[in-house]
């Protein structure tokens, strides 16, 4: 007797075959033979063949292949379809399936047509870099101490006794296919394969708050992995959950910024030229009200009106935190890929961010630029990344610093005013990437900074973490330093007491990492805090990491594509760097699909 499983699949099947002008069979043949970039495009056009019929029959076929191909299971395969599908079938309404945009939704998808060069565009500024700019030096005052907190991923339904070792991307809830006996019954306080219990992220927020920062910084990623359930609703709930707990738990101000999962559906921010009512106006609306406390009313009226951007004043201090939303140049944004006209600044982020450096610098203020994709890795747009960084090189005097997060990983990225010399010299800025708290990438944790509060330029930076493999993890969290840069890393560079965590430090670190292989292990194992630890003995992926150390812009990292298929590498020596943030998406199932058709 066939299972509900297997008629739904036959169902589908049977459907899509009959409302398409395109056979599953040559659909199948073309995901099979996709293994190249012209391949690519030519499964392309015949999706668009079926997405010219209408959003259904897209949905049905696509599903349909899904499941039979095995690429998730079911329930996965039909709400991930469903939320995601009809805006990739709007984009292959609007473009044509051999373009340049065509590519790029190519290279999203399956890594493929990745060697496109950035489109030439240069960012205008509304003044010269001044003559004479401001020296900002340090008075030797003590630190003030600021707290670095990213992709938290609370999933509110995270049920205790649920199967922990599940067949989907995230585990620990009660699937409608969760067996009777879990195998492997989730704990009270989180599990390597699920995402935060409510539990976890109360006790991060009290050690934050035990630790009495000046004010701290959140990098994005509210909403959990469930990326096939999710939708308005949950993101609604979830966001302005996530705001009450901050504010309940924590006494100092707190800037927050956007990640790609505080939307619905996951990653979709549609630019103001996209052909659509179902924009992302909904999530900056109820930021701006939930933010308000901290960020002040001007600016949380600038996040509704600045597609999630914004530019606050930290107070009694002369510092500046400018939010960005990243999404915008974020591959996996589907919205990116529905017009063949080339958008140099979707939606104007980069010229908000134009605007408020330029304030910053006319009044004497330096800036922390905050966001939640760093803009040198391989999932970011390499145009904007690269108009990103001109900005960067116009107005490094007045950023004293950049962070985000995103990887889930603790570690960092280093500007270079010339990219084909990089050295000590030519480092101008400095991204801190702060590790998650979610533990299914390592160890969950937090980073503080100690600021020089004349410079605003971080002195120190410690990650705080706590031990999922401790005994008494399940009774309740024990928070610690695991380490603290200005510490471990210090003496290897030879760092004096006055001297600042600068670009130049950073350089000098990969220098050190490049010639002493034990200090680059150490790196390695602080990446996931110790709980995730990734072997990387040989030379190629050594070679690598320092690579993208050493690369803010993506046009300079040395990973092949992070999500979908490697099917071709940039470069001899290449390495494909995971993406533990994007959890299941479009790229997933088409990069599933392709490996069962490969081997099928």
């Amino acid at each position: 007797m066939w299972s509900p499983r297997t008629i739904l699949s036959v169902l589908l099947l049977l459907l899509s075959a009959l409302v398409t002008c395109t056979s599953l069979d040559a659909l199948k043949s073309a995901v099979q033979n996709a293994d190249d970039c012209q391949s690519c495009l030519s499964l392309l056009g015949m999706l668009q063949s079926i997405a010219l019929t209408g959003n259904d029959p897209f949905i049905v076929a696509f599903t349909g292949l899904c499941i039979q191909l095995g690429a998730a299971d079911s329930d996965v395969c039909t709400g991930l379809v469903a939320r995601e599908g009809p805006i990739f079938a709007h984009d292959l309404r609007q473009i044509s399936s051999t373009g340049e945009t065509a590519q790029k939704l190519c290279d999203a998808l399956m890594g493929v047509c990745v060697n496109h060069p950035v489109n030439p565009f240069t960012v205008t500024f509304p003044k010269p870099p001044p003559a004479h700019p401001k020296r900002f030096q340090s008075r030797g005052r003590r630190p003030i101490r600021v707290a670095h907190l990213s992709d938290s991923h609370v999933d509110r339904l995270y049920t205790v006794g649920a199967e922990a070792n599940c067949t989907k991307s995230i585990c620990c809830r009660d699937f409608d296919d969760s067996p009777k006996i879990p195998t492997v019954p989730a704990q009270r306080n989180g599990n390597s394969r699920c995402d935060s219990p409510i539990s976890l992220a109360d006790s991060m927020l009290e050690e934050v708050e035990r630790l009495s920062p000046r004010f701290s910084i959140f990098t994005g990623d509210v909403v959990e992995h469930t990326t096939w359930l999710v939708d308005e609703a949950e993101v609604k709930t979830d966001l302005k959950a996530f705001n009450d707990e901050m504010a309940a738990k924590l006494s100092s101000p707190i800037f927050p910024s956007l990640g790609n999962h505080d939307t619905a559906p996951v990653n979709a921010f549609a630019r103001t030229t996209s052909k659509t009512m179902n924009d992302s106006q909904w999530v900056y609306d109820i930021q701006s009200a939930g933010w308000e406390r901290w960020i002040n009313p001007t600016a949380a009226l600038g996040l509704r009106h600045h597609s999630g951007s914004y530019s606050s004043k930290v107070p009694g201090l002369g510092l500046r935190i400018v939010a960005v939303n990243t999404q915008f140049w974020y591959k996996q944004n589907f919205w990116l890929y529905d017009s063949d006209v080339f958008q140099p600044d979707p939606n104007g982020v980069i010229a908000f961010l134009v605007d408020a450096l330029q304030a910053a610098e006319d009044a004497g203020d330096r800036v922390w630029i905050i966001g939640h994709i760093p803009l040198g890795k391989e999932d970011t747009m390499v145009d904007q990344s690269n108009y990103f960084d001109q900005v960067l090189q116009r107005y490094k005097n007045t950023i004293a610093g950049m962070f985000f997060g995103h990887s889930h990983h603790d570690e960092f990225e280093i500007a270079y005013s010339n990219y084909s010399a990089q050295t000590a010299e030519n480092a101008v800025g400095i991204a801190f990437i702060g590790p998650a708290l979610t533990p299914t990438s390592g160890n969950p944790a937090f980073k503080i900074y100690d600021v020089d509060p004349d410079t605003f330029e971080v002195m120190d930076a410690s990650v705080f973490f706590t031990n999922i493999s401790d005994p008494n993890f399940q009774i309740r969290p024990t928070w610690s330093l695991y380490y603290s840069a200005r510490d471990i890393y210090g003496p290897l560079v030879g760092l004096s007491t006055l001297e600042s965590l600068s670009p130049a430090f950073w350089h000098n670190l990969t220098e050190v990492f490049v010639a002493n292989d034990t200090a680059f292990q150490m790196y390695n194992t602080f990446i996931s805090r110790g709980g995730a630890v990734s072997p990387c003995d040989d030379a190629q992926c050594k070679n690598t990491t320092i690579c993208d150390l050493r690369a803010f812009r993506s046009e300079n990292n040395c990973d092949t594509p992070s999500q979908g298929i490697s099917l071709r590498r940039r470069n001899e020596g290449a390495v494909r760097e995971g993406d533990a943030c994007e959890g299941t998406g479009l790229a997933k199932i088409f990069s599933a699909m392709v490996g069962f058709a490969r081997r099928n």
